[in-house]
């Protein structure tokens, strides 16, 4: 069984303005969708007027955040790194970085403050046959 060209148009045309009409139906009216009204629970009233816009709570929130970021990017990790820098590539006062420490025996004098190491007191063997 042949279908016309005729007739082809035709079933063409009326699929053309039924998929218009769908997708007329499918736009929603200002009044839709329409919700049942609920009353909002604690958490959903304070977090509503947190959030609104301008609200002095959302304000100092966003400052301080941004002011921790600031301290943090601009401020902390810079002196970190000349910290860093400074420590271990440009320091030139000696003892001021440890690479390995000496022993140190009885009567022997630290450089940096002038002490003497006082001698041990050694136990008495007689406690032990």
């Amino acid at each position: 069984m042949s279908v016309s060209p005729a007739d082809e148009k035709l079933r063409q045309q009326q699929l053309r303005v039924l998929r218009r009409k769908w997708l007329k139906d499918q736009e929603l009216s200002p009044r839709e969708p329409v919700l049942p009204t609920t009353k909002p629970g604690v958490m959903q009233r304070f977090w509503g007027n947190f959030l609104q816009k301008n609200s002095l709570w959302r304000n100092y929130t966003f400052r301080t955040y941004n002011l921790g970021v600031t301290a943090v990017t601009k401020i902390l990790i810079p002196a970190w790194i000349i910290h860093y820098f400074i420590k271990y590539h440009l320091e030139t006062t000696p003892y001021a970085i440890v690479y390995q420490k000496l022993r140190v025996f009885p009567g022997d004098v630290i450089q940096e403050t002038g002490e003497v190491i006082p001698p041990l007191d050694e136990p008495s063997n007689k406690h032990h046959h």
